[in-house]
């Protein structure tokens, strides 16, 4: 019946999925068969990608299938991967920009997922639209297919129509703006309403139902056709030209169709003068389709078929019936019946569609890890610490009670065996040498650091100075997302690891400090016993004190203390040793409710994970301080008890100097051995952090080369100079004295298409005269010589039909100005003289006479051979 209208398919460049996709996959997952499985579906989502959009795709199924699974992946793999962070950059060009002669067409390149979803369900549209006008609509089986097909793709341009500004952030490009796919959405809806009408023909349904659906595919086509003619900027996309009569042309079909099967249904019903009024509505409206854009649509079988109806019908009416011809205003208005809907998008659109990476967590599952994981740390830090920090209270007050030390040193001229024993223990860790080693390498550990976060934050405020001073250069033009705005979470990062090294050094100040403090009395407990013993001041022998009942309790309740202690160390590594994975329940809670509640959830686990141990840590901490008050009790009286003097009382103190040493010692080293693990795994996190800036950067610096590379296009498009106003005496040099009425602009819909126009006369040489034109021998006949310009004068374009395909922000070319008269200021074929162009001489002419070959300093230019229209050609 007519042509059906199809949609060009976008063109995107290449984009390499593997690279940062992989370097994601190795930095969150351990090395092993899961990270293998993943890096391995990487590898398959790049080759999907260059299949569905590498190559060119056939008008078939197959084809569509590719780009429904990759548009299924594409939503499926969103949220897995941190994309904004990636900054993987997707360029697509205007599917219906066809560029200009010094730049390619308007393409758009941006760092967002959304874009890219977007432009492949604008591809899955327009090949949609493409299968379905190669349906062969003779058949039922093609056409239900091409309905099908026709309704997917109006579903797929009207989700994209909803999500587009809210995907992109930014205008898009003017093929996938809200505009021109809500209109692209409305003509696949009609021309899908339109072959139910053909198939309700073809099943011969009853004239009622027929003319109802005819008249709503007449009802859509209309509304596309306005949408096209009243919104700005679709009219300007040589595509839309070409559609607008299309469509026009189809809302009268469609609405003489429906007159011709209601005049049917009135002849059934004895309405004779109804049934004639109708069909000569019917036959006006295919009048003009057939006047007016027969170049288009061919309507000769609905003509013959509606003329032989209304002969039939005037001819009983004239000599039977004798009935009233109404008005068609008077007419009873035809119902309508929409069998068609706009297809939903909800994924997955493949029925063969497989998730390739279906046992990847989503992100929010992940970062609810992430987070359950540091509440877990917490947790079991707390309560280390807590049994941590009541060992080191029990060592302190027995240091500052000088025991166990007291009771081994009743003899008042050996070295205690206590003392002893932590002498060995301080000689096994490496003594000074070690404690110095560990110190002296932890500047070069933070200088490492510091390097890494300032070379980072250097590659930001490099890439941002330079997008400023760009900005500042093109200002409006430089429509992309300012680099400040977009570095703001990595600069908050950044500021975060700058604190975290300030506050390692202050830690580390603080252990120098506490191990200046204490560095003689641990250099002398890594001393030989004699050398020791030497040390330690001698006192008067308190044997009477031996076997005494107050030393005996004191040795009782320091075995207690140390029972506690080994209880603490064993339940230390019980904490430790918890273990359990939240993935299930984060996975679950998603699926229910949409949304994880991790701190609920985690607080529950931990609760239940935790609480008895939790318990025994706080029974043990009171038992340690009842037990710690007992031994400070039986201390005074064993005090009370020894004889005192000075002798004794220096021996004392620097047993306790040395008993505290120790315990210094062993707590220095457990903070520096801390303080270098917390370097070397700080180095691994800014490396990643330093591959994060690295990556946006060279992202951005990509984005900004297309930009520029677009601006420079967009400026060498634009006119050297502003219009201004031709003197009157060189405004005419090409038209004749005699003038010629001006041309109309040509109509939007064209009433047959126009024969090409001749190239305009040749320019003569400086010394030919225009009556040596009239004399020349042998001149071609008549018939043969182009017309003068004045005769046929070139076609204007449409005011609203700009030659050159453009589409905003981008300033476009105004095009190859065709024949249109030049300044003559600017007329490199003037010679001063206001002198009308002669006709051009066939090969049949004789060439020009006295014409001076010497004297002729460039050759003519070879117009081209035929004529190229400022407007387009169907």
């Amino acid at each position: 019946m007519a042509t059906f209208i199809s949609v060009p398919l976008k063109k995107s460049s290449e984009v390499d999925l593997v690279k940062p996709l992989s370097k994601f996959v190795g930095s969150a997952y351990p090395a092993g068969e899961e990270q293998a499985e993943y890096l391995r579906a990487v590898e398959e989502l790049n080759k999907l990608r260059k299949s569905a959009l590498g190559r060119p795709l056939d008008k078939h199924e197959s084809s569509l299938e590719i780009l429904l699974r990759y548009y299924d992946q594409l939503c499926a793999v969103e949220p897995k991967f941190p994309f904004p962070e990636l900054c993987l950059t997707f360029t697509w060009k205007d599917a219906f920009d066809k560029g200009s002669l010094f730049g390619g067409s308007v393409k758009l390149a941006l760092a967002s997922l959304g874009y890219e979803k977007t432009c492949v369900l604008f591809n899955i549209g327009a090949l949609a639209s493409q299968i379905a006008s190669e349906q062969n609509l003779d058949n039922d089986e093609g056409l239900k297919s091409a309905a099908k097909f026709y309704q997917l793709a109006s579903g797929a341009f009207a989700h994209i129509k909803d999500t587009v500004l809210s995907a992109l952030n930014r205008e898009p490009t003017m093929d996938i703006s809200p505009e021109t796919v809500g209109t692209l959405s409305q003509i696949m809806l009609s021309q899908a309403q339109e072959v139910f009408v053909m198939k309700a023909t073809a099943d011969k349904m009853k004239d009622a139902i027929v003319a109802k659906l005819a008249n709503q595919a007449a009802d859509f086509y209309g509304d596309a056709f306005k949408q096209c003619q009243y919104k700005e900027n679709l009219p300007k996309y040589f595509y839309f030209q070409e559609v607008l009569p299309v469509l026009a042309a189809k809302h009268c079909m469609m609405q003489a169709t429906a007159e011709l099967h209601q005049s049917a249904l009135a002849n059934q019903k004895k309405r004779f003068g109804e049934e004639i009024a109708r069909l000569q509505h019917a036959t006006e409206l295919v009048k003009t389709v057939a006047s007016r854009y027969d170049e288009y649509v061919n309507v000769k079988d609905l003509s013959e078929k509606i003329n032989r109806a209304l002969t039939a019908a005037k001819k009983d009416n004239d000599f039977i019936y004798h009935d009233r011809v109404p008005e068609v205003k008077d007419l009873e208005h035809i119902g309508k019946a929409a069998l068609v809907k706009t297809t939903s998008i909800q994924v997955p659109l493949s029925q063969k569609f497989t998730d390739l990476f279906e046992k990847m967590v989503p992100m929010e599952v992940q970062q609810s890890l992430s987070l359950s994981n540091s509440r877990r740390a917490d947790t079991v830090n707390r309560l280390v610490g807590s049994l941590r920090e009541a060992t080191n209270l029990c060592n302190g007050v027995l240091a500052s009670l000088n025991l166990p030390a007291a009771l081994e040193d009743l003899s008042g001229d050996s070295v205690p065996q206590s003392i002893l024993e932590k002498s060995r223990a301080v000689v096994q860790q490496g003594g000074l040498h070690s404690i110095e080693q560990l110190i002296k390498d932890l500047p070069e550990l933070l200088q490492r650091n510091r390097e890494i976060l300032d070379e980072s934050l250097k590659m930001l405020d490099d890439e941002e100075t330079t997008d400023n001073e760009l900005r500042t250069k093109f200002s409006q033009r430089w429509n992309r997302t300012p680099s400040g705005d977009l570095y703001k979470p990595l600069r908050a990062e950044g500021g975060n690891f700058r604190s975290v090294l300030d506050k390692a050094v202050q830690a580390d100040q603080v252990v120098r400090e506490r191990y200046n403090s204490h560095c003689e009395m641990i250099a002398l407990l890594c001393k030989p016993e004699n050398e020791l013993c030497a040390a330690i001041p001698s006192a008067n022998p308190a044997k009477t004190l031996q076997g005494s009942e107050v030393v005996n309790v004191l040795k009782a309740q320091l075995g207690q203390l140390d029972a506690i202690k080994r209880e603490r160390e064993v339940l230390e590594g019980e904490i430790k040793s918890v273990t359990f994975d939240m993935t299930a329940k984060f996975l679950t809670a998603l699926a229910q409710d949409g949304a994880i509640n991790e701190e609920a959830l985690s607080a529950a686990e931990l609760d239940s994970r935790y609480g008895s141990h939790t318990q025994r840590v706080q029974q043990n901490l009171r038992a340690q301080e009842d037990l710690l008050g007992q031994v400070q009790t039986s201390h005074q009286e064993f005090a009370a008890l020894k004889q005192s003097n000075a002798e004794a009382n220096d021996r004392e103190e620097m047993l306790k100097k040395l008993a505290s040493a120790h315990d210094s010692y062993i707590e220095i080293t457990s903070n520096l051995k801390e303080g270098t693990k917390f370097y070397n795994d700080l180095t691994e996190i800014l490396l990643k952090f330093q591959n994060k800036c690295s990556d946006i950067v060279f992202a951005r610096k990509t984005e900004r080369d297309e930009l520029l590379k677009e601006l420079q296009q967009s400026i060498a498009r634009e006119p050297s100079a502003p219009s201004f106003s031709v003197p009157a005496y060189q405004s005419n040099t090409s038209t004749p004295a005699a003038g010629g009425p001006t041309p109309a602009p040509r109509t939007m819909f064209p009433v047959q298409p126009q024969p090409k126009a001749q190239p305009p006369a040749r320019p003569p040489p400086p010394s030919f005269t225009p009556q040596a034109a009239s004399s020349t021998p042998g001149q071609a006949p008549a018939s043969q010589v182009p017309p003068p310009a004045s005769s046929n004068p070139p076609p204007m374009a449409p005011t609203s039909a700009p030659s050159q395909a453009q589409g905003p922000p981008y300033p476009s070319y105004q095009g190859y100005p065709g024949y249109y008269q030049m300044p003559m200021a600017y007329n490199p074929y003037a010679y001063g003289y206001n002198m009308p162009y002669m006709h051009y001489q066939g090969q049949a002419q004789a060439g020009y006479p006295g014409a001076p070959p010497a004297q002729q300093t460039y050759p003519y230019p070879q117009q081209p051979p035929q004529q190229q229209p400022y407007y387009p050609q169907q």
